[in-house]
């Protein structure tokens, strides 16, 4: 992988965005998209759509990433100078504890912190023997007061988000960072708008980066509304099956094996015709992929099908090591591979294409 590419992952992936807060995440992918889109617009909760005109007679083609990741809000602080918070998105409490986390003041000011609760040596063996509860942890930020963090600039509100180095592991293919959830989707959505700058393309292509989807795929509601696609992708992370324990029937995705092709989870079913049109195209350009079902979650696609009066949409992803956590890992293969099917769906995507796969004919 060049090392303008792992630039730009390390952008995405360093930036602090929680849902209702994506406002540096928002600001790199501005700065990347500018150089490819031909305009770039936002929508009332803060999506950002950067506008790539093929052929301005041609179908509209959404693909869209979301900006946030799952963290942490400041709810409270104690007289003593512990902060109480709330959770952003979906968190197992087994992941949290001892964790490092960075607190962004309203005037920008990063604040260093980890996760704490009582030590295990003071529990009782019922409770130590039992996931704790997130309600009972807290914040330490080294301060003695709630007077000494108020003088830092913390105040209720705040975003707090897991604190991990970007890194490659070791020699490999693995890319380890927090927030692939979904930052990995953000940058194939600015890989697909470079490539479509670089060629021609048969449609007017809409690149987007939603807000607020670990808390109920809100921006791409508002942001989908607004394109109104004729075609829409929703760009995600999805669960890998490929460490210890796993078992086929909880999920079956290996890194480095493709993209997964979801054909159902638990906020919309894969439309058959868009789906078996990008099956097609990764099968004739030998692109590997994986289907993929994930009862228990869902993407922004699950928004963007039911936006206006019905829009075709697939999700694609890149499986992920230990989501929703401070460090996620994924395969630097699937995202390139991502990025290559993705060019190439769109790139084919005209208008008598569009109407075959939404009406068959």
């Amino acid at each position: 992988m060049e090392e303008k590419e792992l630039q730009l992952l390390k952008d995405l992936t360093d930036a602090k965005g929680v849902p209702g807060n994506e406002g540096a995440v928002r600001n790199v992918f501005v700065n990347y998209a500018e150089k490819y889109a031909d305009k770039i617009n936002f929508d009332g909760l803060g999506s950002v759509i950067a506008k790539k005109v093929g052929d301005a007679s041609g179908p509209k083609i959404l693909f869209a990433g979301h900006l946030d990741e799952v963290g942490f809000m400041v709810t409270g602080i104690t007289e003593e100078g512990f902060l109480k918070f709330q959770t952003l998105g979906g968190w197992w409490s087994q992941v949290m504890l001892a964790q490092q986390v960075e607190i962004t003041t309203g005037k920008n000011k990063t604040i260093h912190g980890v996760i704490g609760c009582k030590p295990p040596h003071v529990l009782t063996a019922e409770v130590r023997n039992k996931a704790y509860e997130i309600a009972d942890m807290f914040i330490d930020i080294g301060a003695t007061s709630k007077e000494e963090v108020l003088n830092w600039g913390v105040k209720p509100g705040d975003m707090v988000t897991p604190y991990i180095e970007f890194k490659r592991l070791n020699d490999s293919k693995f890319l380890l960072a927090k927030a692939w959830d979904n930052r990995i989707g953000l940058a194939v959505t600015l890989r697909i708008l470079e490539n479509l700058k670089a060629s021609s393309h048969p449609n007017i292509a809409f690149g987007a980066g939603n807000v607020q989807e670990e808390v109920g795929l809100r921006g791409a509601k508002t942001a989908t509304h607004m394109v109104d696609p004729d075609i829409a992708f929703a760009l995600d992370t999805g669960t890998a099956g490929d460490t210890p324990g796993m078992t086929s029937k909880e999920a079956d995705s290996k890194l480095g094996k493709g993209p997964q092709i979801i054909i159902y989870d638990a906020s919309m079913v894969a439309h058959k015709g868009l789906r078996d049109f990008v099956v097609g195209v990764a099968e004739e350009l030998e692109i590997p992929f994986q289907y993929t079902v994930i009862a228990g979650g869902g993407t922004d696609a699950g928004s963007q099908h039911v936006s206006k009066n019905g829009i075709p949409a697939l999700a694609i992803t890149v499986a992920t090591r230990y989501l929703h956590s401070h460090t996620s890992v994924i395969h630097e293969d699937d995202y390139l591979n991502t990025v290559k099917l993705m060019t190439e769906v769109i790139k084919r995507l005209d208008s008598e294409t569009v109407k075959k796969i939404k009406f068959g004919s």
